[in-house]
């Protein structure tokens, strides 16, 4: 009796330390993994002791500003935005997602971003702020940096200086007209640059100051006051966007140093005659220069897919200006051709299907008469000979769909940061 009384003791004694163990463990397993996805994140997050079954209190808590909200899944992220805040509340050491767009806030200062060593994006467009608000240096510190938007605010000046460890920079929607000469030194990974919608004129960029961003990619300068192409791009630009300035002209050899463009945006602008061979680019895919003053067509590169020349004022596209040879090994790429709103009085010879097999649509829509009337061609070309003859049938609801483009599609002011992803 004594012998089971006293296995019984150590069972019992067994029983409760496997209890204590287990839930210990189950406590952690409730810290790392959110086994309730469904539940609603509460707008401050507060940790209490587990009392029923004793477990640990963690002793190092990621705080969280009280103004803002920190998910438990993404603890360096912190979600300031939509608060009606007028100031940049203190910002913890560990964060490194910081989002504060559309808010009231006026000002950046220093003393917010004193704990802060480890930020790697900011977001603070769609605020208030001013160029003059905005403590000098106080995004240099941040080491770490990768992204920072500013757009929708009302800078005058380009923000200086920042991190060289910055990659994406947007400032569009603002009201920027300053650029000093040395506010882009040491933006040497910088990959992406937006600047559409502001009050740039050609004088900021005659200094070559963009030549020393020598990664970069993309380039947005629409909706500015340029009357001239920019200078001294970097040769690793992909991706250049220049509609809705004063261009008038472009120089002959301009994008010889430009090999890798890959889409080019030139569209409602001020262009008239431009060289019959200057968007001769081996790596040109999109092309737009739809809503200038152009009266003839130009060569059409090889690896050329999508052309926009509508709203022009050509008369005649003479099919070997456009592909004066044809070589079997290395045919043209073009998919689509967009030509409405010009002068045009006949399609274009069918010898285009020769020249660019792969041709989905060439989109004819209406063409103005001499006397400003608009008038529809009997003919609109809807082809493409790359196909087999049992593909007709999605041809013609190409052609539909391509009828039915929506109206964002054609939108002169539809601006959105766009980023080129390589296909091929």
């Amino acid at each position: 009796m004594k012998n089971m009384s006293f296995l019984s003791q150590i069972c019992v004694l067994f029983f409760f330390s496997g209890v204590k163990v287990y839930c210990q463990y189950d406590y952690q397993w409730d810290e790392d993994y959110d086994q309730e996805p469904d539940d609603v994140y509460q707008p401050e997050l507060q940790f209490h002791q587990n009392t029923e079954y004793g477990a640990p209190f963690h002793q190092h808590i990621l705080s969280c500003a009280s103004e803002c909200f920190c998910p438990p899944n993404f603890p360096t992220s912190m979600y300031c935005d939509n608060r009606k805040l007028k100031t940049i509340p203190n910002i913890p050491m560990h964060i490194q997602q910081l989002y504060l767009q559309f808010n009231d806030i006026e000002a950046v200062t220093a003393s917010s971003f004193i704990n802060a060593t480890y930020l790697r994006e900011i977001n603070l467009s769609h605020n208030k702020i001013k160029s003059s608000k905005i403590d000098h240096g106080v995004f240099a510190k941040f080491s770490n940096l990768l992204q920072l938007h500013l757009e929708h605010n009302h800078l005058e000046e380009f923000p200086f200086p920042l991190p060289k460890s910055l990659e994406r920079l947007l400032l569009g929607y603002n009201e920027i007209s300053r650029l000093q000469t040395n506010a882009m030194d040491g933006l040497i990974n910088l990959t992406m640059l937006d600047l559409c919608y502001n009050h740039l004129h050609d004088s900021m960029l005659k200094e070559k100051i963009l030549s020393k961003l020598e990664n970069l990619m993309q380039l947005n300068l629409c909706n500015n006051r340029l009357e001239s192409m920019p200078p001294g791009l970097p040769s690793s630009l992909m991706y250049l966007s220049l509609e809705n300035n004063s261009i008038s002209s472009i120089p002959e050899n301009y994008f010889k140093e430009l090999p890798k463009l890959h889409a080019l945006r030139l569209s409602y602008n001020k262009l008239q005659d431009i060289p019959y061979n200057i968007f001769n680019l081996s790596n040109l895919i999109q092309l737009n220069v739809g809503h200038n003053k152009l009266k003839q067509a130009f060569y059409i590169p090889r690896n050329l897919e999508h052309l926009y020349i509508e709203n022009n004022e050509i008369e005649d596209i003479n099919i070997t200006v456009i592909c004066p040879s044809i070589d079997p090994l290395y045919y043209h790429h073009l998919t689509y051709i967009r030509v409405d709103q010009n002068k045009l009085k006949e399609p274009i010879n069918s010898y285009v299907f020769a020249c660019f097999p792969h041709i989905h649509a060439v989109y004819y829509g209406e063409q103005r008469s001499t006397n400003g009337q608009t008038i529809q061609l009997k003919t609109q070309v809807f082809r493409g000979y790359d196909e087999d003859d049992d593909h007709d049938d999605q041809n013609n609801d190409r052609e539909g769909h391509e009828q039915e483009r929506t109206e964002e599609d054609f939108d002169p002011h539809h601006y959105e940061i766009q980023e080129w992803q390589e296909t091929r």
